[in-house]
């Protein structure tokens, strides 16, 4: 059995200079947990392959293709392959999303 805490993961580097903490990354998936402090967001990307998201605190802002909508705590949302997307975080309270992508990707997620 293995174990990750969220608390002992270190952030990972990324284009969107956000907290971004990699909780598993095996040959067929990789899981992401996104931090927004009030007024980050993400920039417009599009991921080689889907993702879906899992609000675990907050409030924040999901923007797919040309549908935007406000979300909470526990929601799921759906971001098929190839689509632009990004999370802005408007509220004046931290903003937390876990990210999995299903199968891993292969290619780089592309910054629009």
């Amino acid at each position: 059995m293995i174990i990750t805490k969220l608390s002992e993961t270190e952030t990972s580097p990324n284009p969107h200079h956000v907290d971004a903490r990699k909780l598993f990354d095996s040959p067929h998936a990789v899981v992401v947990v996104i931090t927004l402090q009030p007024g980050e967001s993400l920039k417009k990307h599009k991921t080689p392959v889907d993702v879906f998201f899992y609000v675990l605190e907050g409030t924040g802002i999901v923007e797919i293709g040309d549908e935007q909508a406000e979300v909470t705590k526990d929601s799921l949302v759906e971001s098929p392959a190839r689509i632009p997307h990004r999370w802005i975080n408007e509220s004046s309270e931290v903003f937390r999303v876990l990210v999995a992508k299903v199968p891993k990707p292969t290619e780089e997620t592309k910054l629009l």
